[in-house]
């Protein structure tokens, strides 16, 4: 379950409450009986599973750039030298 974190409008006493998704957000504080709302933060985000980091996958980064395409190669045609009719 979260944990959400209200603050009250009139006395400024913050409140932490786990709650479940379904549960109604709290409007009464409980220490005046005040307006709370709901202050939001920054959220904790974790990566699981492979493939996050440059050192997890490296096998497959080896082929992937073994088939990248190569540069074009210049093509030289020797053309004979053009003779003209005098």
């Amino acid at each position: 379950m979260p944990k959400y974190q209200y603050r009250c409008n009139d006395c400024g006493a913050d409140l932490e409450v786990q709650q479940k998704f379904t549960d109604d957000a709290l409007t009464v504080c409980p220490e005046c009986q005040g307006d709370l709302r709901k202050v939001f933060g920054a959220v904790g985000v974790v990566f699981k599973g492979s493939g996050f980091y440059k050192t997890d996958n490296r096998a497959s980064q080896k082929s992937s750039s073994s088939s990248a395409p190569k540069p074009a190669e210049k093509k030289t045609t020797e053309s004979s030298p053009a003779t003209s009719a005098a």
